[in-house]
């Protein structure tokens, strides 16, 4: 995925692979030193600012408003994404029919029963995929035309490789963590689906009726996966906001417990003097600045993963909407 979208392997690991508390760490990090920097080395009158309880107990009466507004407006936003599966008797058994209509088929595709795993669900699929893709290339091997030959064993090489790759990072992934959906994203079935559908358009001539059935074939399989893909990330983002409304109540409560704190009277007296010229108020209202931060560094971590996953998922049909794979 990382070479198809042409980005960076720490843009990759920031944004999609890494666990979002270490992304939240980094940030605050982040913030404290840049903070602590900027205030020792902006110009003077910044410094003794600090050191008054006025400045202190202004800014963080206005933290402890925004922690509040923010935490209840993102937990409400996250039960409102999440009520879309409550719903009547009549959709729930509609939302059951659909589910096992497709795992009957899957079953049907598969012959052997769906697994209840959503890894070894999207393992299998991608076995098939591997399995009818050996059966396209063996199929083809002896047609007259060396440029289809050649096509097809590029493209069934190809599949095959990705199919090796994709398998072994689903080998023991649980649902919970990002394992699952980004071993699928890096599954790139769309193009794959509109590669059959070339061959078999652009090779019609030199085709014969076994030759479409193995493609045809090789496309069901593909085909397959994107549902799945689609219904495992759907998962995963209600997943997500879930744990997410949780982490931001937990955070929450400690950053207006600081937040408090510094009000009630933290001053420059309260933590004279300085080390390595940092004012030591600069670091102690750095420290604090954090943590009241915290709730929405937790917010940037898990929701910039979550609209990187939706930007890269927006077709579920064969269309390419990023240059890099143009």
């Amino acid at each position: 995925m990382r070479e198809r979208a042409g980005e960076s392997r720490l843009k990759i690991w920031l944004l999609l692979a890494a666990n979002r508390l270490y992304v939240t760490g980094l940030l605050a990090l982040a913030v404290f030193v840049l903070f602590v920097v900027l205030v020792s080395v902006l110009p003077e009158p910044l410094v003794p600012q600090l050191q008054g309880a006025d400045t202190v107990e202004t800014m963080f009466s206005g933290i402890i408003g925004a922690v509040i507004t923010g935490v209840t407006l993102v937990v409400t936003i996250s039960q409102l994404v999440l009520s879309q599966e409550n719903g009547p008797l009549g959709e729930q058994r509609d939302r059951m029919e659909n589910s096992m209509d497709f795992r009957d088929y899957s079953e049907e595709l598969i012959g052997t029963p769906s697994p209840a795993d959503p890894s070894a669900f999207l393992r299998n699929l991608v076995d098939e995929s591997e399995k009818r893709a050996n059966a396209v290339r063996d199929g083809l091997s002896e047609v007259e035309n060396e440029q289809l030959r050649w096509e097809v064993d590029q493209f069934t090489e190809s599949l095959i490789g990705n199919s090796e790759t994709v398998r072994e990072q689903l080998d023991g992934a649980r649902f919970g963590s990002f394992d699952v959906l980004f071993a699928a994203l890096n599954y790139n079935y769309s193009w794959k689906i509109f590669q059959v559908e070339r061959l078999l358009h652009d090779h019609d001539e030199d085709l014969g009726d076994p030759e479409n059935r193995l493609l045809n074939e090789l496309k069901s399989a593909l085909t397959m996966f994107g549902p799945a893909r689609e219904h495992v990330k759907t998962l995963y983002f209600e997943w997500a906001l879930t744990s997410l409304s949780q982490m931001i109540l937990y955070a929450a409560v400690p950053a207006l417990v600081v937040a408090a704190v510094m009000v009630a009277g933290v001053s420059g007296s309260v933590f004279p003097g300085s080390t390595f010229g940092i004012a030591h108020i600069a670091v102690v209202v750095g420290v604090a600045f954090t943590v009241t931060m915290v709730p929405f560094l937790l917010f940037i971590s898990y929701v910039l993963r979550i609209v990187t996953v939706a930007k890269r998922t927006l077709a579920i049909e064969p269309l390419i909407l990023r240059d890099s794979q143009r």
